[in-house]
């Protein structure tokens, strides 16, 4: 029975030794600045039609997550790429109708409506090169990403309330399904500043209101991003 116990206090002792010889002050120097992202934007619309006036605040929200590729041994520069979801509304006098599969565009006076936006949903793919002051135990860090970001819209919606009427359409038949534009960020710590421009039109080639103005539309996006590790 003495012996019993004696092989039970040598195995404790040995567990003990083994435990304390873990290395406590190991810093992974292989990590990875992964993350989520959530960002808040007023929305603009720049290569206006004649007549073309925003009328009240147009804002979007986007949310995701962003890989992030090394591309040096220090790791404070990389490439991000990610995938996420945005919703954006925009408000102004451009109205959009659908009439035998096609979309009419009219500049309305304001005294002639109550309502009239857009509202867009799409899938975003946001691919950044990335420069950063981060370390392997520095999580408070000054970040600048640049690049760009491909969008498809998955949803639209034209809504208008007026003296013509009142009407809600689903799929805008013009709208450019393939979005794409140059994107930047830049802050310290979880907030930052973030930018986003248009290289495309909004509307298919050849979309024109009916007073003949061709519709050349395209986003402009700034506002706030929070990065969250």
């Amino acid at each position: 029975m003495l012996k019993k116990y004696h092989f039970i206090y040598l195995f404790l002792f040995c567990v003990k030794l083994s435990f304390g010889q873990i290395d406590t002050t190991f810093v992974d120097d292989k990590y990875f600045e992964d993350q989520f992202y959530l960002s808040i934007d007023y929305n603009g619309l720049v290569k206006h039609p004649d007549g073309f006036l925003t009328n009240s605040m147009s804002g979007g929200v986007a949310l995701g997550y962003m890989r992030d590729i090394p591309l040096n041994k220090r790791r404070n520069v990389g490439l991000g790429v990610g995938l996420g979801y945005s919703l954006r509304s925009y408000r102004h006098n451009l109205k959009v109708s659908e009439s035998l599969g096609e979309s009419v565009f009219e500049v309305i006076p304001y005294d002639e409506f109550d309502t009239n936006k857009w509202l867009i949903q799409m899938v975003e793919m946001p691919i950044h090169f990335r420069w950063r002051t981060s370390t392997a135990t520095k999580y408070t860090f000054w970040r600048v990403y640049a690049g760009m970001k491909l969008g498809y819209v998955i949803s639209s919606r034209s809504e208008f309330k007026g003296n013509s009427g009142e009407f809600m359409y689903h799929g805008i038949h013009a709208i450019e399904k393939f979005q794409y534009g140059l994107s930047f960020s830049a802050g310290y710590g979880s907030i930052n500043a973030s930018f986003y421009y248009g290289l495309n039109n909004m509307f298919k080639a050849g979309s024109n209101t009916t007073t003949g103005n061709p519709i050349e539309l395209r986003q402009i996006n700034a506002g706030l991003i929070f990065y969250i590790l």
